[in-house]
């Protein structure tokens, strides 16, 4: 179910009910792209199910689906079309379009090529866990989890989040980890890792299924080079790539996991149930072997109702938004 992972903290004050959320995510239901809409989005039945609802309870977990569907008009078709209709603008009046008339030829000829381009659509899972105070969106592009907080923010009232933060940053703790060649306690380092360097060249070293306790990654570190993304396995239970910007990639889950899986455990709420049971216990402890949660994430200086926490000002973890290094990763 979950692919990939960013983590939003809920602030304390925000108390909202199942059938609360199913009613403002109602006013926003995803809809197909009309014959000259360029982009859509919206929000679909999380199980699939024509007509269900849009807010699924499994186990007291909550799961909402966030649909979005693009139309596919590559640039070169498009440069194309305004070419022959600036062509056709010369050879009736004898002179080029301006610059103002060559952007509403662009503009008439998207609108022109909308309705026969092709679209594809995209979802994403959004996971909102009342108990611990956590929003998890299944993505790990920055840019794709903002947009489904501002529309989650505009929908639910008095919702206030904040991106996790933790007291030791990601990229100084993965340092310290290969450093020492020591994991923190119920993890495992694994077999990939990027290193860069902070100077002006940006040297990148990459490591692909090859072991990192050796003396060269160690000489990596020494030398000035700082993680940016680092396997690592939990508990034997479920493998993920850290990131600097506390973002988690690659997120599977390990035979201990799926050997206890019956056959007639298939399904959504199955599925909900063992991705959600397995998260609920791996957030927290990746966030003690980053020292903790930082005071300033916890809703110390709540944000006015229905906005975005605003960040601190002195930042040791990701509480404002890390740049958006891997924009495609998600689905949409």
């Amino acid at each position: 179910m979950f692919k990939n992972m960013i983590v939003y903290r809920i602030a304390p004050q925000w108390q909202i009910g199942l059938e609360q959320i199913e009613e403002a995510l109602a006013k926003a239901p995803f809809m197909e792209c009309g014959a000259t809409q360029e982009r859509a989005w919206g929000w679909v039945p999380p199980r699939g199910e024509a007509h269900g609802p849009l807010a699924e309870s499994v186990g007291g977990q909550w799961v909402l689906r966030f649909m979005v569907e693009s139309k596919v008009l590559p640039g070169s078709v498009l440069a194309r079309r305004v070419q022959e209709k600036a062509a056709r603008i010369e050879q009736e009046t004898g002179r080029k379009p301006g610059k103002k008339e060559a952007k509403e030829l662009k503009d008439e000829a998207k609108l022109d090529l909308l309705p026969m381009a092709f679209t594809k659509q995209g979802s994403m899972w959004v996971w909102i866990d009342r108990e611990a105070r956590t929003l998890v969106l299944d993505t790990s592009s920055q840019g794709r989890a903002d947009e489904v907080v501002t529309a989650l923010v505009e929908a639910l009232p008095g919702l206030s989040v904040s991106l996790l933060d933790t007291q030791t940053s990601p990229q100084a703790a993965m340092a310290h980890w290969l450093a020492t060649q020591e994991a923190p306690v119920g993890f495992t380092v694994d077999r990939e890792c990027e290193l860069k360097a902070a100077d002006e060249e940006k040297a990148v070293v990459r490591y692909a299924r090859h072991p990192l306790d050796i003396e060269e990654v160690q000489a990596h570190i020494a030398a000035g080079k700082l993680p940016t993304k680092l396997a690592l396995s939990w508990d034997d239970r479920v493998s993920f790539l850290l990131t600097e910007g506390l973002q988690i990639k690659k997120l599977a889950f390990l035979d201990a996991v799926l050997d206890g899986k019956g056959k007639d455990d298939g399904g959504f709420d199955a599925d909900v149930a063992i991705a959600t049971g397995e998260l609920t216990r791996l957030i927290p402890d990746l966030i003690e072997a980053l020292g903790g949660e930082s005071e300033r994430g916890i809703g110390a200086a709540a944000a006015p109702a229905g906005s975005v926490a605003p960040a601190p000002r002195t930042v040791t973890g990701p509480a404002t938004a890390p740049a958006d290094t891997d924009p495609e990763s998600a689905p949409f």
